[in-house]
This record gives structure tokens, C-alpha cells and sequence, in this order.
């Protein structure tokens, strides 16, 4: 995987790109980092894959305020300005399917198909149990596999509460460049105002909103009143999986939203085939 550096309004972006073919752009989650998407990219095979860090995350600096999310959504633009990338398929995860939301919202053109996972609206969403949603309030479970793992259950659900070992490898990724407190917090504050419910009905792409029905943060009606309120959106539940189930359910959920993602490429060079 290669990465670089660019400059964005005072802020040091991390960008890393792999593989080649049609460009696909993953936006992560609250304090996630590049590294952390796991075995995921490699069950979308073929595919240029964009990342990066937001500011106060892995690599990228650290902002001195909040950055809202359509500030974000903006940044997301330069990075693919940066990329050379008129336009891309986008998964937007968590925190990062809120980005995802603005950027088509405000910016269609750049948008081709959408991926929602595990995300919601903002403001107006049902919230998760009391307990997971503690648990997001400190990155501390980036810094102490203690914590995590006495966490990673109530937090989490699916294979990662499951199954240790699954556990053990997420603390290895989390803990190699894990947010910085201020950073963490920012982006906490930046998400506290925002939401989608005014503009949903506006996101005409073509849609994969993707859940699992054992995540304790984001409950099942989150997904399904996006699926509802987008117009060409789809609901796909993933069976016992919980809010990481891109990392843990890497081939299951990696499938799932490739063959959403490659249907719709076939129809695209369908058209052209036809107007050829």
C-alpha cells in the first residue's frame, strides 16, 4: 500500500492508495485509521482503493477545533482531486457513512454507487444501548487491550464479542497509530450536530445500506429508515453480525457489497455496449 501526504486548509492529510482498476474510496469510522479496514479490501479485488486519514486520526495532524462533517465531506473531495479521480464508488463506515451521506448530497457528481455500513442519520437516530454508547465516549479502547476486550462485547457484538482471537488481532490494528485524545474529541463534537433527515430524500445514487442485526451502537431502524428515505436505496441485513462486521465478517460482508457494487458496473458497461 502506498501513501503520501497533501496539505488541506493547515491540515497534513494522510492519503494511501492500493491495488488498480476502477477507483473505490473507503471512508472510516470514528478514529479509525487507514490501516485499520483489515482483510476487507482484499474480497474486492480489481479495484483502486482509496483511504485516508481525517484529521486527528492515524497519520493525518491534529485539528485545534472541530471539523464538521461537511467540512469533511469537502476534504474528501481534495482527496480525490489529489487522486486524479473525477468520480468513485464510495463506502462510507459508522462515523464515516455520515461523510458519505454529505458527499453525495453536496457533491452527486463525484459520487457513482453508494455503500452505507453500520451508520445512521445524525441527529434524529434511535440511539444504541446506554452502555456502547459510553463506551464511544474515550478512545481509551485504542490504548488498552484490557479495556477493549472487557468492552469489545457490549460494544460491538457479532464475531468480535464472539470469538477472542478475532478480538486480540482488532487491539493489534487499533493500538498501531491510534487517535489522539483532542483528535477523538473533535470529531465527537463535530458529529453532535449533524444530520441527513433534511436531505435524504435528495441522494439519488444508487444505494447499498448494509447493517448487521447484532450491533449494539447502531440499532436495526437506523438502517432501515435510511434504506427507506433514500430513494434508490437497498436494506441488506447482515445475520448475528455486529457494528465491525466489515473487519470480522470481512468475507461475508465483502461479498455482499461487491456484488452490489459490480452489478452495477455491469450495467454501466451494458449502456455503453448499447449506445456503441
Amino acid at each position: 500500500m502506498a501513501s503520501r501526504y497533501m496539505n488541506w486548509c493547515g491540515h497534513r492529510i494522510h492519503i494511501a492508495e492500493a491495488g488498480v482498476g476502477d477507483p473505490l474510496l473507503l471512508i472510516a469510522g470514528l478514529g479509525c485509521n487507514t490501516d485499520m479496514w483489515g482483510p476487507f479490501p482484499s474480497y474486492l479485488p480489481e479495484r483502486r482503493m482509496i483511504r485516508y486519514d481525517a484529521p486527528g486520526t492515524g497519520l493525518s495532524s491534529t485539528p485545534a477545533y472541530p471539523i464538521s462533517i461537511a467540512e469533511l465531506a469537502r476534504l474528501t473531495v481534495a482527496v480525490l482531486d489529489d487522486c486524479g479521480i473525477s468520480s468513485t464508488d464510495v463506502i462510507g463506515y459508522s462515523y464515516g457513512g455520515g461523510v458519505a451521506q454529505q458527499l453525495a448530497f453536496e457533491f452527486p457528481e463525484r459520487v457513482e454507487r453508494l455503500v452505507l455500513a453500520a451508520t445512521t442519520c445524525g441527529v434524529g437516530m434511535v440511539f444504541g444501548s446506554p452502555r456502547a454508547m459510553t463506551v464511544l465516549a474515550t478512545p481509551f479502547r485504542y490504548y488498552s487491550p484490557h479495556y477493549f476486550d472487557r468492552t469489545a462485547a457490549m460494544a460491538y457484538g457479532g464475531r468480535t464479542a464472539r470469538n477472542p482471537r478475532i478480538r486480540h488481532q482488532m487491539m493489534l490494528a487499533r493500538r498501531a497509530h491510534p487517535p489522539s485524545y483532542h483528535g477523538y474529541a473533535m470529531q465527537l463534537v463535530a458529529g453532535l450536530s449533524w444530520s441527513s433527515l433534511a436531505f435524504l430524500d435528495r441522494i439519488f445514487h444508487e444505494t447499498l445500506v448494509i447493517c448487521g442485526d447484532d450491533d449494539p451502537l447502531v440499532p436495526i431502524f437506523n438502517p432501515e429508515w435510511l434504506a427507506r428515505r433514500i430513494p434508490r436505496a437497498q436494506l441488506d441485513i447482515v445475520p448475528d453480525a455486529g457494528h465491525l462486521f466489515l473487519w470480522d465478517d470481512a468475507e461475508n460482508t465483502g461479498g455482499r457489497i461487491g456484488r452490489f457494487i459490480e452489478r452495477g458496473r455491469r450495467c454501466i458497461d451494458n449502456a455503453i455496449r448499447l449506445r456503441a
